[in-house]
């Protein structure tokens, strides 16, 4: 704490000798807030992270990682969580439990390699247009490109190949893809049959895929063990229960947002979270919370819960998360003078001049807001890809934590920066007194 003193002091000092703040004094406190947050020097000290050694990036970075726990104070909410659960078992009711199962297509591929392309792609971050389906045509074409004794041999053909060679971070991601071919070289096997290697534990296995360093956080490797149960390929495995929601921006957003985790103060952005501190701690609270509200959802509903907290992960992360809370109830206004509710901003008509018969009169956006916001919310709600495709007895009209949010609606998760790689804060060192320095695009 006395560097955080120390700095607070430097400031206050600065403002008694100025106390008309003048350019002067704006002066020295931008520099002493550059010092403060962004400047490092030989007697800091050294952190350790990924098995090495680095000098802490600055005494900010020193005082945010012994106390940043403290500072946001993460709580589990057994209430809110309590009520979370009563909802979820709502929804199960509702949709005789099928909101909690996805329909994963595997594009006609075998058990073997679905496991196979779904191992050796899973812990690359792909955007756009690479989906499984994709990855499934690479690999009918040639299912050489996915041989483990190759990938080792030249990772970048095979970056390349499944088309992220060109995205960022690249040193990162040879590095993930040589080590999860080395991973399987280790044990001598075939993806498939890794689960007997670990006598069917999928636990052991999660956490193994975690530690051998090759892109697989905690939300990828649960995300990739949970489809091989649910898809079948794996079964008759034990440690299912201990597998977690995979935790990321939109279950955190939904945490915080329904209230099953509260921080003492709202998150820092990540310029300010060095060598991602509260991101890590964030993320380990709120798996821990979705695992409570499943407690104690299969507490008071036996009959009907799900065999591991990770099976909620469809529901909550990709319909509330992704189709549901967010601003997609978007108010439009026309030069007619009307004004009308739509959910999709692409939309450049009058929608209420197009039903009387007036065509092509354009549109422009007022507004947007979240469908838990307004009276007419379920106008975005009824478009969403998840609700449109349920039966028609079984339509949402809601985003069913709509009544537990209440003021937390606008709480937003924690982003990271990477630490490692060519943007990363690694490479974004400066020495107290030299200037420069920082993230790069």
């Amino acid at each position: 704490m006395k560097e955080f003193t120390a700095f607070c002091q430097s400031l206050k000092d600065i403002i008694d000798n100025h106390p008309q703040l003048d350019i002067e004094g704006a002066r020295k406190i931008v520099q002493q807030i550059n010092e403060f947050l962004y400047t490092t020097h030989p007697d800091i000290g050294t952190i350790e992270k990924f098995g090495s050694k680095f000098d802490y990036f600055s005494d900010f970075h020193k005082f945010w990682h012994k106390y940043h726990k403290e500072i946001l104070n993460c709580e589990i909410d057994e209430y809110i969580c309590e009520k979370v659960a009563d909802a979820l078992h709502s929804i199960f009711i509702q949709t005789n439990g099928k909101a909690f199962t996805s329909i994963y297509d595997t594009c006609g591929l075998s058990d073997e390699d679905v496991c196979r392309v779904r191992f050796l792609t899973a812990n690359q971050d792909f955007r756009g247009s690479r989906s499984f389906s994709f990855l499934a045509d690479v690999f009918e074409c040639d299912n050489a490109i996915f041989d483990e004794n190759d990938i080792l041999a030249d990772p970048e053909d095979f970056l390349k190949k499944i088309d992220v060679g060109a995205l960022s971070q690249n040193d990162k991601r040879l590095k993930y893809a040589t080590n999860i071919a080395q991973f399987l070289l280790t044990h001598k096997c075939t993806p498939y049959e890794l689960i007997e290697k670990y006598n069917r534990d999928i636990y052991a296995l999660r956490n193994d895929l975690i530690a051998c360093n090759a892109g697989y956080g905690n939300k990828k490797a649960d995300m990739f063990v949970r489809d091989m149960v649910v898809l079948g390929i794996w079964q008759n495995v034990t440690g299912f229960e201990r597998i977690n929601v995979a935790s990321d921006v939109n279950t955190i957003k939904v945490a915080l947002r329904t209230g099953i985790i509260r921080t003492a103060i709202p998150l820092v952005s990540s310029f300010l979270d060095v060598f991602c501190y509260q991101y890590e701690y964030i993320d380990e609270m709120n798996a821990a919370a979705w695992r409570r509200v499943w407690e104690i959802w299969t507490k008071k509903y036996p009959q009907e819960s799900i065999s591991s907290p990770c099976l909620m992960d469809y529901f909550v992360y990709n319909v509330v998360g992704r189709q549901f809370c967010k601003e997609s109830l978007v108010f439009f206004a026309c030069p007619n003078g009307h004004v009308f509710k739509w959910h999709s901003s692409r939309n450049t008509t009058c929608q209420v001049c197009y039903k009387q018969g007036i065509r092509r009169v354009p549109a422009s956006i007022v507004r947007k807001c979240m469908p838990c916001e307004d009276e007419e919310g379920f106008i975005a709600i009824q478009n969403t890809e998840y609700v449109r495709a349920l039966p028609s007895g079984q339509k949402l009209t809601e985003c069913p934590f709509t009544a537990i949010c209440n003021d937390k609606k606008h709480l937003r998760p924690p982003k990271s920066i990477s630490i490692m790689g060519q943007t990363g804060w690694q490479s974004a060192y400066a020495n107290k007194g030299e200037g420069g320095g920082g993230l790069m695009a």
